[in-house]
């Protein structure tokens, strides 16, 4: 099972930063539909005996494989990765949400709530605590480049930030901060290598 703060460290490199994200949210579904919808997970989709890349390819067969995938061996990982594919599958087993998730960005979604929220918080909890439950909820949501219906943006964050579990560990959120931020500088470097690179193949 990996640690807490591997699991962190993969969702800072998986990311954007939480403004990038929030200045990209549209309206999307109501909260009371999307926490409705994670009280009902089928057991099928709860069994640790089914494969979770198989379970993500029949889902999100045209999504490029989110980076939870690597800790598919980590219960926590495999259930919190389960569950945030429920919320997409059952657009298709039920009913589409109204209005419908973005599947464009469902693996990001997915890593979220496997990496980012599922390694400081049992996902079990998100089933049976309303709470937890809502945390989930709008942790998909913003990731999935949406906010619940009838929230601008700064209400969704100040709702989410309430509920935060990672924000209420200090010391955790100190370190995922650090893993953030090396993550930034990471992902900046990459970016000037290959404008740098771009210039040299123009002047040739």
């Amino acid at each position: 099972m990996a640690d807490t703060e591997t699991l962190l460290q993969a969702w800072a490199e998986r990311a954007s930063t939480d403004d990038e994200a929030w200045a990209h949210t549209v309206p999307g579904p109501s909260l009371d539909a999307v926490t409705a919808r994670l009280a009902s997970v089928p057991r099928d989709f709860l069994d640790e005996r089914v494969s979770l890349p198989a379970l993500f390819g029949d889902v999100l067969p045209a999504v490029a494989a989110p980076a939870c995938l690597a800790f598919a061996d980590d219960a926590r990982v495999r259930t919190g990765a389960a569950i945030a594919l429920w919320l997409v599958a059952a657009d298709d087993l039920i009913e589409p949400l109204d209005p419908p998730l973005n599947t464009a960005r469902a693996g990001v979604a997915v890593d979220a709530l496997a990496l980012r929220v599922a390694s400081v918080v049992d996902p079990a909890t998100w089933l049976v605590d309303d709470e937890r439950r809502v945390e989930a909820a709008r942790t998909f949501l913003l990731w999935d480049g949406l906010r619940p219906a009838g929230e601008d943006a700064a209400t969704a964050r100040a709702l989410l930030d309430a509920c935060d579990s990672l924000a209420r560990d200090r010391a955790m959120a100190s370190a995922y901060e650090g893993h953030r931020h090396r993550a930034e500088i990471a992902r900046r470097l990459q970016e000037a290598r290959q404008r740098e690179a771009a210039a040299r193949y123009s002047a040739e």
